[in-house]
C-alpha cells in the first residue's frame, strides 16, 4: 500500500515587510544595552547571513487558524476529495491564535477544530487535534498521518502547518527580523497512483539543547515583564543544526534504501540561508559527494521564516511550478527535513 501526498495548498499572506521597515527599530542586546553599529549595518549583516530581504505578515483580521483554513481548502480542492471523507485533521503550530494587538495565545478550542468548523465538516469521526513540535511540526504531522493510515485507522488525513510569528516577536530583538507568517497544507492518502513515503526519522534532543528556543521578556528594560516573546540562542542552534541534521537526513535516506544520486530535491526548513546551505553540504559530504545544482529550493529571501509553514509552502510552490528553476516529475525522489524548538529534528524520503 502506497501512502502519499495527493493534494497541496498554501497561503502566502499579502502584507510584504521589507528590511527597511526595521531601520527605525531600537535594537538592543540581551542585557538591554545598545549596539555599537547603527541599524543599517545590523540589517545588512542580517541579510548576508539569513538571505532574508523581505517577509510576509498576515492581515490584522486573520489568525493562524484562518491561514491554515485557507491552505487546507486549496489542498482539499487539489486532491479532489470531499472534506467529509477526512478521518483526521492534524494542525501543527507553536503559539495558537494570537489576535493582532493581544498578548495571549488562544488554543481553546484547538486550531484543528477551528479549521474543521470553517470547512463545515459534519462528520464527528473526523478527529481534529493540534501538535506542538517546533518548526518540524508539519513533517511530524505527515509521519503521524502515515501511521494512522498504515494501522487502518484512517484513509484520508489533512495535515496543516501554520503560524503567525510576527505577533510573538520582541521589536527590540534583532532576531525579530527573521520571523514571518504563512500556512501550508497537504492531503495524505493511501493511493496506489500517488507518490509514496519511503522512509522517515524523528528525534528530540532535550538535555542542554531543550531551551535553545524559548519564551522570555523583552530586551527593553522598561518593557512589560509579564509579556513573553520568542527568543533563541542563534549560535547554539546553528551549531546544533549543522552537526545533527545532516546525520539525521542521511540516516533517513539509508533507511529508505534509496541511493543519494536519486535525490532530486531537498525541501528543508527555511530558517537561515547559510545554515541550510551548510546542512546540505555536510549531508552530501557524508557520501563523498558535491552538492548538485538546484537541489535546494529556497523561498526565505522573500518570505522569511514561517516555522511549520515553510516546508509545505515550499513543496506546494515547486509542485505547482511557481518557483523558477525548480520542478518535479513523477518518480522523483525528494527529501523533507526540518529542525526546531525542542530541539526536534525529522526527515522524510518521498517518491513523488
Amino acid at each position: 500500500m502506497k501512502i502519499g501526498i495527493t493534494g497541496t495548498g498554501s497561503h502566502i499572506p499579502s502584507v510584504v515587510t521589507e528590511n527597511d521597515h526595521f531601520l527605525q527599530h531600537d535594537f538592543l542586546s540581551a542585557d538591554g544595552s545598545s549596539f555599537e553599529h547603527d541599524n543599517t549595518v545590523i540589517i545588512e549583516k542580517f541579510k548576508s547571513i539569513t538571505g532574508i530581504t523581505k517577509r510576509r505578515y498576515a492581515k490584522q483580521e486573520h489568525n493562524t487558524s484562518d491561514l491554515g483554513f485557507f491552505a487546507a481548502k486549496k489542498a482539499i480542492e487539489d486532491a479532489k476529495i470531499d472534506s467529509e471523507e477526512l478521518d483526521y485533521i492534524i494542525f501543527a503550530h507553536n503559539f495558537g491564535d494570537v489576535t493582532h494587538g493581544k498578548i495571549q495565545g488562544d488554543t481553546l478550542p484547538s486550531l484543528a477544530t477551528r479549521v474543521k468548523h470553517h470547512l463545515g465538516i459534519k462528520n464527528p469521526r473526523c478527529v481534529a487535534y493540534d501538535i506542538l513540535f517546533g518548526c518540524p511540526g508539519w513533517i511530524e504531522g505527515v509521519i503521524q498521518a502515515q501511521a494512522f493510515i498504515k494501522s487502518g485507522m484512517a484513509k484520508k488525513c489533512l495535515v496543516i502547518g501554520a503560524e503567525t510569528l510576527s505577533r510573538v516577536v520582541d521589536d527590540h530583538d534583532r532576531d525579530s527580523m527573521i520571523y514571518s507568517d504563512g500556512a501550508g497544507a497537504t492531503i495524505i492518502e493511501a493511493d496506489t497512483s500517488s507518490g509514496e513515503i519511503l522512509g522517515h526519522i524523528s528525534a528530540t534532543y532535550a538535555n542542554e539543547e531543550a531551551y535553545y528556543l524559548f519564551f522570555d521578556k523583552t530586551y527593553h528594560q522598561n518593557g512589560c515583564n509579564d509579556t513573553r516573546y520568542i527568543k533563541m540562542h542563534g549560535r547554539k542552534i546553528y551549531e546544533f543544526a549543522v552537526t545533527h541534521v545532516p546525520k539525521a537526513i542521511a540516516g533517513c535516506l539509508d533507511k529508505s534504501g534509496v541511493a543519494i544520486d536519486e535525490v532530486k530535491k531537498i525541501f528543508i526548513h527555511q530558517a537561515n540561508e547559510k545554515m541550510d546551505e551548510a546542512i546540505v553540504k555536510r549531508f552530501y559530504r557524508i557520501y563523498g559527494k558535491a552538492v548538485p545544482e538546484d537541489i535546494m529550493p529556497m523561498i526565505i529571501h522573500e518570505m522569511g521564516n514561517s516555522s511549520v509553514a515553510t516546508v509545505p509552502t515550499l513543496f506546494d510552490m515547486v509542485k505547482k511550478g511557481e518557483l523558477q528553476k525548480h520542478g518535479l516529475k513523477e518518480g522523483d525522489v525528494v527529501i523533507f527535513a526540518s529542525v526546531g524548538a525542542g530541539m526536534n529534528i525529522n526527515a522524510i524520503v518521498y517518491r513523488y
